[in-house]
């Protein structure tokens, strides 16, 4: 560091924090420090958090050894609130004790409006403060720093009303090689730190900043998570190498260790190799979501009977597999047993005692809402022209796809729906095209999820989420705000992107919504048919809209939605292909393209005075305006491109014929009067032009571009 600058240093040890805990604080402290720095006006360099389940660290590079001077001009109250008759008030006296400043010292000025002011005079003056030492500051900032870091759920001790994700133990507060006097959480600021609690308990001093993490290193502590992330992954892939398998990764998993330990050890477990008949997701539900283990597998994706764990010690390896293999086969046990009870019913059994499972108290039982899905997953498949062996796989797997809810293996372990509902069926000699279709209909699981492979699959999950979203609109239950207890939103982007993936211009979102609503006759429902198809609509567009936003631009998005509006729930699969045609003339910067908009806005305010029709060509045969012609083409022509948007290829033709009526018609606005209240022809041009600005807006509202 430089004479001016020094290194900033806040440990705060604390009794074992979760592993979100970690996560959630380590991605917030930067910009914590950064701000609070910021409000003391203290330059910096690069911000890192550092942090374990014992410690949160940020360790801040070049923080200013003393406060930036302030020079700043301030708005005080209005001119005519701060003097009266030419004499200050008291309003005026108090704005000049606030800025320390003399009353005579003030300035009228004019003001422009601003976001907490209207135009006009005001008082003026100058707030001017030198600077002060970085460690007559550092103590206050520490504190909000501290105060500041976010917890999903904190907790108090002892006498204390000071919250915090879990007691704090001790404080190291360095500024260069100064000790910077904080008080937190009843806990004093030192330069006493602690290494590992098993490998190396005993206290230490931070020599510096900049010493800390290798001091810690030096001690079984990897405070630099990216770095026992590197650290664990290596060990556990030597760990397979030694076992001639790999392990099976998933980033989650290697998240959570990652802030589980503060030096991660991994040791080998194993199981009996009879386990390894149950179903693969079986087993590594067990390990993964129980243990948080990593199974090992073939190079073929085939599981062997080991599995990995990651530990904060090296003590007695052997011990701690002796203990992990004991909990481990205790836990395949129970699976196993789960599985061989649950093979003693065949599904279709199952589905009277779905009517047990509450799906909502407004809204009936899961064996309802299979009765339901059943009808409506029928009436899309017709509409998707599925063969005869597809609508049979359909309606067979309708009936099972939720009879897994009531088996033991599910009761256990809820993440595996469908897919124990596909190894039961399969198991029970149900089609492969059935059973893949119970398992499949749940997803897209995640925004990175693919949506279901294939068409019977996809058709049911389309049923099961028009159901779930009809439903709930229909009873009030809309999200709001940050709320969705029922995932709708999840559930809407679910159904835009299977019927964008699957490319299934056949369904209208808008007309499922209603067959959807139709399904609940019976039940009492808050919304009418209109009113919760009105309310749906408007929650799918902008569901649309940012799905094309992000297969597109913001821009291209809005121009296509506010073109369309809700007809473009009618045809995603079409709204879709003109996001992604207009987006490549919007990357081309067509010099049309501006010619359009100018276009698009002329159209659009015709369209106010004018009803839109077509006229026939030889309605203006008559005409002394030439142009009257070359209008009347160019919107037939027009009308005719946009007449059906479903493939990119249409759509690229519809701006082919859009390129020259822009070109065209802005010509013929700046040569022509087109509303002439002398020419006898001017309400058949002006609704032939309202009829083109209808047709241009089948492709987009190009007055959004811009």
């Amino acid at each position: 560091m430089t004479e001016s600058s020094q290194s900033l240093l806040l440990e705060i040890g604390a009794e074992e924090l979760p592993s979100s805990f970690v996560d959630g604080a380590l991605a917030a402290l930067p910009g914590i420090v950064a701000d609070e720095l910021a409000k003391a006006r203290l330059s910096h360099a690069d911000v890192r958090a550092l942090g374990t389940p014992r410690r949160l660290a940020v360790q801040v590079r070049g923080v200013a050894i003393q406060q930036l001077d302030l020079d700043e001009e301030v708005v005080g109250p209005p001119e005519a609130v701060a003097f009266k008759d030419g004499k200050a008030t008291r309003a005026a006296e108090a704005f000049a004790t606030k800025l320390a400043a003399p009353l005579g010292s003030l300035v009228v000025l004019e003001k422009a409006a601003g976001p907490k002011q209207k135009a006009g005079r005001y008082v003026v003056g100058r707030r001017v403060e030198a600077g002060r030492r970085a460690m007559d500051l550092l103590g206050s900032v520490l504190f909000s720093v501290c105060a500041a870091i976010p917890f999903r759920k904190s907790m108090r001790w002892g006498n204390l009303e000071t919250p915090f994700g879990r007691p704090v133990q001790w404080l190291v507060a360095l500024f260069g090689t100064e000790l910077v006097p904080l008080s937190f959480a009843g806990v004093h600021s030192g330069r006493a730190s602690r290494g590992h609690r098993f490998l190396a308990p005993a206290r230490f001093d931070v020599t510096s900043p900049d010493t800390y993490v290798p001091q810690l290193r030096e001690r079984h502590v990897l405070a630099d998570r990216a770095e026992r992330v590197r650290t664990m992954t290596d060990r556990l892939e030597e760990q397979a190498r030694s076992l001639g398998a790999t392990y099976d990764s998933e980033s989650a998993l290697i998240d959570e260790n990652a802030s589980l330990v503060e030096e991660p050890y991994v040791i080998a477990g194993s199981f009996d190799a009879e386990l390894l008949h149950l179903p693969a997701a079986v087993i590594r539900a067990v390990a993964r979501g129980h243990q948080k283990y990593f199974c090992v597998q073939t190079s073929d994706d085939e599981l062997l009977p080991h599995y990995l764990a990651v530990v904060n010690t090296a003590n007695r390896p052997d011990l701690i597999a002796q203990g992990m293999d004991r909990v481990m086969r205790a836990r395949l046990a129970d699976a196993r047993f789960f599985w061989q009870e649950d093979l003693k019913t065949p599904l279709d059994r199952r589905a009277e005692r779905l009517g047990g499972i509450v799906f909502h108290n407004r809204l009936g039982t899961v064996r309802e809402k299979v009765d339901r899905i059943l009808r409506l997953s029928e009436n899309i498949g017709r509409l998707l022209s599925l063969d005869e062996e597809a609508r049979g796989a359909l309606r067979r797997a309708s009936l099972l796809c939720k009879s897994d809810l009531v088996t033991l293996m599910v009761g256990e372990f809820p993440e595996l729906q469908g897919t124990m509902g596909r190894a039961y069926a399969s198991m029970g000699g149900e089609s492969s095209m059935v059973a893949d279709a119970i398992r499949d209909h749940y997803k897209p699981v995640g925004a990175q999820d693919d949506v279901a492979p294939g068409d019977v699959a996809a058709t049911l999950a389309l049923a099961d989420r028009f159901d779930t979203l009809a439903g709930c609109f229909a009873v009030g239950l809309a999200p709001t705000g940050t709320a969705d207890p029922f995932a709708l939103r999840r559930a809407c982007i679910g159904v835009l992107r299977t019927m964008l993936d699957r490319g299934y211009s056949a369904l209208s979102f808008c007309d499922l919504a209603r067959s959807a609503y139709a399904g609940f006759d019976g039940v009492k429902l808050d919304l009418t048919q209109q009113e919760t198809g009105a309310k749906l609509e408007q929650f799918a567009t902008d569901r649309l809209r940012g799905l094309l936003a992000g297969a597109t631009s913001p821009a291209v998005a809005d121009a296509v939605i506010m073109g369309s509006g809700p007809a473009a729930l009618d045809n995603v699969v079409g709204a879709a292909a003109r996001a992604r045609a207009l987006q490549t003339v919007v990357d081309a910067s067509e010099p049309w393209l501006n010619k359009a908009k100018t276009v698009a806005k002329r159209l659009t305010g015709i369209s106010r005075e004018a009803q839109p029709k077509l006229h026939s060509a030889a309605s203006f045969a008559q005409s002394a305006k030439a142009d009257d012609a070359v209008i009347q083409r160019l919107i037939a022509d027009l009308d005719a491109a946009t007449g059906s948007l479903v493939t990119e290829s249409a759509v690229r033709d519809a701006l082919m014929s859009m390129e020259r009526v822009a070109t065209e018609l802005d010509r013929i606005f700046v040569e022509t009067l087109v509303n002439d209240p002398a020419d006898p022809f001017t309400l058949a041009r002006l609704e032939t032009l309202a009829h083109g600005a209808q047709s241009m807006v089948r492709i987009a509202d190009f007055s959004r571009l811009g």
